[in-house]
């Protein structure tokens, strides 16, 4: 297969001048060919053709490289991307003994000639044919030496995602680059949860009126975010288009791969009209970092390019830094291959024998023998050259592959970040963030504000309605019971209801016009069901789905549903009947935790109140049996308030007002609880909620066409012969009433919402027990529909603004029985309710008695002075000096200050008596000493 394929492919080598056998020299040759395969009249290829030839001048100039050895370089023109003469151009270069090529230009070319290039062992290095199909495992001799388009898809992807959109539209050349860049788009968008929802190729020799039949066609489509993969020739014309469509207003967000910064960077500066046709598209550039290396070629550039024989001026991309590099890169590697001790030869290709004759003149293609080995050499290459570092993973591409993300606006360009494969999206160079750790998060990829086709800084919201005339058919479920959520006017095509006005506000708040039309679903006779629906969006038959539409796991699988606007769960009904009060039901308020803990605060509060008064309060005095009866009678007649005694005692009465306040809080909460317990004991049901029902083996009672069924058999484990279908709140009644010994049911389960209109009118059932589920009801939109988001925003706004709950009271309201007993269970008071009172009341009875204890011992020491002066003793023993003050302090403080005062009486009036003394018998020695004084003398 391969001989006939290679044989059409070889009828153009047909004059080819043969060279007769291959070389076999083992010495380094003065001169290497290679060739380089561009189309040369196009702006992409004049730019490459001068840095290719800047390049090999250089190289030439260098002894370093290669020694003595030169470069010969064929340049072959490319026919502008015809693949089929391409074949003819190559065959040319390679007749010359050519160790390698620069080149092809376009993938389209590259998938032709690199099956020659594989079979006559010549390596291919291309910096522009990025198509990622073209795998190095497939094409050994296909190398890379510019980035490879799966990173372009990558970023274009990430950059979709960063801003929210979930949807984009694909316009591409029908070529093997365009669809295969487009197909790697989509597989990165789909890792973020977003697609291509429209593809819109075109023929790559396509007219403008072929161009404009297909952006028609994208303008009538949702979504507003356009890619444009296309190439440098066709990309204007489908701008000029685009300009032309009033598509590069307001509402649009165009998107340019590469082709559109290299045109703005070869050709600027560009004309108004051209720039006025690109204002506010994004595109993306190859980054290469900033180096001296670049700096010195950038401005040589421009010597470079003012001999260009051109009629426009010629600008450089970094497509010619990667051109100069690939030379460079090439030469460093025979470099290496020489050095090495390898020798280029060449040698008859055995499959082509059988196709030689003289027509044909094949004998001039060679296998280059060593054409493994310069591969290798090439892809060890690790250098700096002015695109930045070159070195290859182990894959085949490029290390740190990053592009530029590029805003046109004005007459110009700004950049408003990068992307890497390192770190996404940042406002920083990437060679900044490569000593970091990869982060890809949300959270941490940022760009710069953008202008926006239009002249806006707002953000596009990415879509619109399809502008094709296109009604969205919204189903809604015609139940026959619980019509108050949604129903359909009889005799007409409008419905109403709680479900059908949340939705008509929510879409008034939206800030652009839904055409939709109400289709009811369900024959009428029976409840339809919501699951069922649900599918159905999935078929395309229904656009959307609104009311009473539970989100559970299974249908989120299949659609995407709105914020919740009503929040619902599973309950238990049962039928109520009277029952007798228990005997003891007034000790049901409180646990016995609570009425051991109060009735201890009792008796401590007694005690503390005893303390507090007993000195100073005649009340509290007596007898001790006496004193016991007062201390129990007057800590629980505080229960009622009908305590007699009068506390006199400043700290007595500071405490007892904080014990009164916590007894009026016990009080009432006691009489609210008993009160509840007594009025729920009146309806009792010997059903007390789900776990009661999965332990019995009772007929349960559920609504045709709900989940209810699927979960309690396949959550809870419930038999399904133990089911009733039910239709209609009448039949559920009657069951219930019935009871299962009477071919009814035990209880009935459903939605609380339901439940909440069942009860409204029903006194004779009530809920037993909590709610087992916890669920909401939404509407329902096909996968990724941006409908659904704005919908959920429009929600929550009627939410805060109290519209919904507004909504809910017009249809919903309580009424009659709701409220006579939402459970059979009171919830006991237990002392976690009450341990604040608790702890303040004691920490106040503390805080008395340290006071308390604190002024009768200060007493206590002076009245203990008192004693050892007036008996002149010592203090004494320990216990000594406890049993007096254990007597001090159950003596009345009245007593012992009247006993204070009458010692300090009696200490002044022998003070005085003893002064009297002393001064009369100092009169009379003073009286004798006078008398004898003359005798002396």
């Amino acid at each position: 297969m391969i001989e006939l394929w290679l044989l059409v492919l070889m009828v153009l080598s047909n004059g080819f001048s043969s060279t007769g056998a291959g070389m076999h020299n083992s010495s380094i040759p003065d001169s290497v060919n290679i060739g380089a395969l561009f189309s040369f009249n196009t702006t992409v290829g004049r730019m490459v053709k001068l840095a290719i030839e800047a390049a090999i001048e250089d190289v030439n100039s260098d002894p370093s490289i290669l020694g003595n050895t030169k470069l010969n370089i064929s340049l072959q023109e490319d026919s502008k991307y015809q693949g089929f003469l391409s074949i003819s151009e190559v065959l040319q270069v390679m007749a010359r003994h050519t160790v390698a090529i620069i080149g092809p230009q376009t993938s389209t070319t590259a998938h032709v000639i690199t099956h020659i290039a594989n079979e006559l062992q010549v390596p291919l290095l291309s910096f522009s044919a990025n198509d990622p199909t073209l795998s190095s495992l497939q094409f050994p001799f296909f190398i890379r030496t510019g980035p490879n388009d799966l990173y372009l898809m990558t970023a274009i992807a990430d950059f979709v995602n960063y801003n929210g959109w979930k949807d984009v539209i694909a316009v591409y050349v029908d070529d093997d680059n365009g669809r295969n860049g487009i197909s790697a788009l989509s597989d990165k968008l789909s890792e973020r949860r977003c697609k291509i929802s429209y593809k819109a190729p075109m023929s790559p020799g396509a007219t403008r009126e072929e161009i404009t039949d297909l952006l028609v066609q994208v303008a009538l489509a949702e979504s507003r975010i356009i890619v444009v993969h296309t190439n440098t020739n066709w990309g204007p014309k489908v701008f000029s288009v685009a300009k032309y469509l009033g598509m590069m207003g307001t509402g649009y967000v165009w998107i340019a791969t590469g082709f559109l910064s290299a045109i703005i960077d070869i050709g600027s500066p560009l004309s108004s009209d051209v720039m006025d046709e690109i204002q506010g598209v994004i595109t993306l550039r190859m980054y290469t970092p900033d180096s001296e290396l670049k700096r010195r070629f950038v401005s040589r550039w421009k010597n470079l390019a003012a001999d260009n024989k051109g009629d426009s001026p010629l600008g450089l991309s970094p497509l010619g830094l990667y051109a100069y590099d690939t030379v460079y890169v090439l030469a460093r590697a025979l470099d290496t291959f020489f050095k090495q001790g390898n020798s280029i030869t060449f040698s008859s290709d055995p499959k082509l024998s059988i196709l030689h004759g003289d027509n044909l003149h094949l004998d001039a293609l060679k296998i280059f023998n060593e054409g493994i080995l310069l591969c290798k050499s090439i892809y060890d290459i690790n250098i700096n050259g002015v695109s930045g570092q070159f070195k290859y993973t182990s894959g085949g591409d490029l290390v740190n592959p990053a592009y530029e993300i590029i805003n046109v606006i004005g007459t110009g360009s700004r950049r408003i970040g990068y992307w890497s494969n390192h770190s996404g999206l940042s406002v920083v160079p990437p060679e900044a963030l490569y000593s970091k750790p990869a982060n890809h998060f949300n959270s941490s990829q940022k760009l710069l504000p953008v202008i926006w086709p239009g002249d806006t800084t707002q953000k596009p919201r990415g879509w619109v309605f399809p502008n094709n005339g296109r009604v969205l058919r919204i189903g809604v479920p015609k139940r026959v019971s619980y019509q108050e959520f949604a129903t359909q006017i009889q005799g007409t095509d409008s419905f109403k209801g709680f479900c059908i006005d949340v939705f008509l506000s929510a879409v008034n708040l939206l800030p652009y016009a839904v055409p939709y039309k109400f289709i009811p679903y369900g024959d009428g006779q029976n409840n339809p069901s919501d699951t069922e629906l649900v599918r159905l969006i999935t078929t395309g038959e229904f656009d959307g789905a609104i009311g009473d539409i539970t989100i559970t796991t299974k249908r989120t699988k299949m659609a995407d549903f709105t914020q919740p606007f009503m929040e619902t769960g599973l309950v238990v009904v049962a039928a109520v009947r009277q029952s007798d009060s228990n005997a003891w039901a007034f000790l049901a308020p409180f646990t016995p935790t609570m009425w051991s803990v109060t009735a201890s605060f009792f008796i401590f509060m007694g005690a503390v109140i005893w303390i507090l008064e007993h000195r100073v309060n005649d009340d509290f005095r007596g007898p001790p049996k006496k004193q016991l009866v007062t201390v129990l009678w007057f800590s629980f007649s505080t229960m009622f308030f009908a305590h007699r005694e009068n506390t006199v005692s400043t700290l007595g009465r500071f405490v007892l007002l904080i014990w009164l306040f916590v007894v009026l809080i016990i009080n009432s909460s006691y009489t609210a609880s008993l009160t509840s317990i007594l009025t729920v004991q009146q309806l009792s049901s010997p059903i007390k909620g789900i776990e009661s029902l999965m332990n019995s083996k009772e007929p349960i009672g559920y609504v045709q066409g709900s989940f209810v069924k699927s979960y309690l058999v396949q959550e809870i484990g419930i038999d399904a012969s133990r089911l009733v279908p039910l239709k209609t709140p009448e039949e559920s009644s009657e069951a219930l009433k019935k009871g299962p010994q009477n071919g009814g049911v035990a209880a009935y389960i459903d939605e609380r919402a339901y439940i909440e209109l069942f009860l409204s009118t029903r006194c004779d059932f009530t809920i037993v027990g909590p709610e087992f589920t916890r669920n909401g009801w939404g509407f329902a939109f096909p996968r990724d529909s941006p409908l659904a988001v704005d919908l959920s925003t429009a929600i929550l706004q009627l939410s805060e603004n109290g519209d919904l709950q507004r909504i809910h009271d017009k249809w919903l309201l309580s009424r009659a029985c709701l409220s006579q007993g939402a459970k059979l269970e009171v919830e006991r008071l237990n002392l976690r309710s009450f341990w604040g009172l608790y702890l303040i009341c004691g920490l106040s009875c503390l805080l008395a008695l340290s006071i308390h204890l604190i002024q009768i011992m200060r007493q206590y020491s002076k009245h203990h002075s008192e004693e050892l002066e007036a008996t002149n003793q010592s203090s004494g023993s320990g216990s000594y000096r406890l049993r007096t003050f254990v007597s001090f302090m159950d003596e009345k403080e009245e007593t012992v200050k009247n006993r204070s005062k009458r010692r300090q009486m009696e200490r002044i009036s022998n003070r005085s008596n003893e002064g009297g003394s002393s001064i009369n018998s100092n009169n009379g020695y003073a009286s004798s000493t006078r008398s004898g004084f003359p005798n002396e003398t």
